[in-house]
């Protein structure tokens, strides 16, 4: 089963104001294993590939059969103000993100007006 989700940008982050367009695919195995979601927004994080997979430890070995859909997108959310540079799935945004917050603050404005437009 495949869902479409959005969710908005954290307020009084880089990301605020934007709106972000993910998919989660379930699998019959949910919810004993977690479903995969992805985001289709082009996004610019350093915890988000290229294709948009996001790379979150309850997507991933710290999945619990208790988290709901909405515990998930929250927990997106909160990735995007609080990222993990050492567990990088976008080097470049982690590199940034540690050594040059204002043009790592930059670009993620360039995904949150592109996002407007999707």
């Amino acid at each position: 089963m495949l869902w479409n989700a959005i969710i908005f940008g954290p307020e009084n982050t880089p990301f605020e104001d934007g709106t972000f367009k993910l998919t989660i695919q379930f699998t019959e195995e949910y919810p004993n294993k977690p479903p995969c979601v992805k985001f289709v927004s082009k996004m610019f994080h350093p915890n988000i590939y290229a294709d948009g997979g996001i790379c979150l430890d309850i997507l991933q070995n710290r999945w619990s059969p208790t988290y709901d859909v909405a515990s998930i997108l929250t927990s997106i959310q909160s990735l995007l103000d609080e990222p993990n540079p050492n567990s990088p799935a976008n080097s470049h945004a982690a590199l940034l993100y540690t050594e040059n917050r204002r043009e790592y603050d930059r670009r993620v404005g360039s995904i949150v007006e592109e996002s407007w437009k999707q």
